[in-house]
């Protein structure tokens, strides 16, 4: 097996040279790069991380623990997270934590086990939850992403609540007085956050945000089709419907076309999170479209301030959603 002295003697350049091209640790010429790359390739030599961890007591890798499966928004996020930190110099690790705040502190622990620098953490716990006492305790540099739930911790998330306000806004605007809302699963920080856009909007238009407007679809497609069923069932029905997130729209729009409602005739709906294919489905979905590769992107360089500076103050960042004006909320869209 090739040694880095081999690449050095190849490329006619000291060890320490060779060093500085593989670890990117300090300038070299590009012409003596070149030869190193070259020496590199011709020896066949590979760069031993884990000798290197050892001496460093860095990986080069960072942990994300994310519920990712089955869910659009998460796999764009996961993807956006994956892209930053390539361009970081460092490689991806994930676990799934299937929004279980058992599974979570499982995931975390395995993660934190194979010695990532630094994890991204979309937390189903909550601020209580096991898992942020777990990195707390560890002193694992942690960025909450998507989701947040402590200042304790840097945190990048969609600033959720004037965004659904807004959809309520839009509704009531077209003369909607009951405008229902099927909402995420009850422990997620999220789906607070979006009801609390929901009744901030229906006050402020001096509309009665009613009780029985509200239906939990479980952040998930077949919870939120029955949640939409319960709500459609009473002789007071809504005229407009928000979802709360994009699996929950595809249940909604199930429930609508097994009652016969027709959208937007008989019910104008405005979605949280927008679809890559949205403008392929008929009516569009008026949607709330949230920055994925901004979130992604800024996560990734607060963990990597973190890491740098494990003492620094922790910041929260609230990025801006796109109101995506479609169809579905019964007027002719806008670009």
């Amino acid at each position: 097996m090739a040694k880095m002295a081999d690449v050095a003697r190849r490329a006619g350049v000291s060890v320490s040279t060779v060093s500085h091209v593989i670890n990117g640790t300090r300038y070299v010429k590009d012409e003596t790069r070149e030869q190193v790359l070259e020496a590199v390739r011709a020896t066949g030599y590979t760069h031993n991380t884990v000798a290197r961890s050892l001496k460093t007591s860095s990986t080069l890798t960072l942990g994300l623990a994310v519920s990712a499966v089955g869910n659009f928004h998460f796999a764009e996020l996961v993807s956006a997270v994956d892209a930053a930190t390539r361009a970081s110099g460092y490689t991806l690790l994930m676990a799934d934590t299937h929004d279980d705040p058992a599974e979570e502190l499982s995931v975390v622990r395995m993660l934190h086990e194979r010695r990532v620098d630094g994890l991204l953490l979309a937390t189903a716990a909550g601020p209580r939850g096991a898992a942020l006492r777990y990195v707390k305790n560890a002193g694992l540099p942690t960025v909450l992403i998507d989701r947040c739930a402590s200042p304790a911790f840097d945190q990048v998330a969609t600033a959720n609540v004037e965004a659904t306000a807004r959809l309520v806004d839009h509704l009531a605007d077209l003369g909607h007085t009951r405008i229902g809302l099927v909402a995420g699963r009850r422990s997620l920080r999220t789906s607070a956050e979006r009801q609390r856009g929901w009744q901030r909007g229906m006050e402020r238009k001096g509309l009665t945000a009613s009780p029985d407007l509200v239906v939990v679809g479980d952040s998930q497609a077949y919870p939120a089709e029955l949640a939409t069923e319960r709500l459609m069932a009473g002789p007071d029905a809504p005229t407009a419907v928000i979802s709360a997130n994009n699996q929950m729209t595809l249940g909604v729009l199930r429930a609508l076309a097994r009652l016969g409602r027709k959208v937007p005739e008989d019910v104008a709906l405005c979605a949280f999170d927008d679809f890559e294919w949205a403008d392929l489905m008929q009516p569009a979905p008026t949607a709330i479209a949230q920055p994925v590769e901004e979130t992604g992107r800024r996560a990734v360089e607060l963990l990597m301030e973190r890491i740098a500076d494990p003492d620094g103050e922790r910041r929260t960042v609230l990025l801006e959603p796109t109101f995506v004006h479609r169809e579905s909320c019964g007027c002719a869209r806008t670009s």
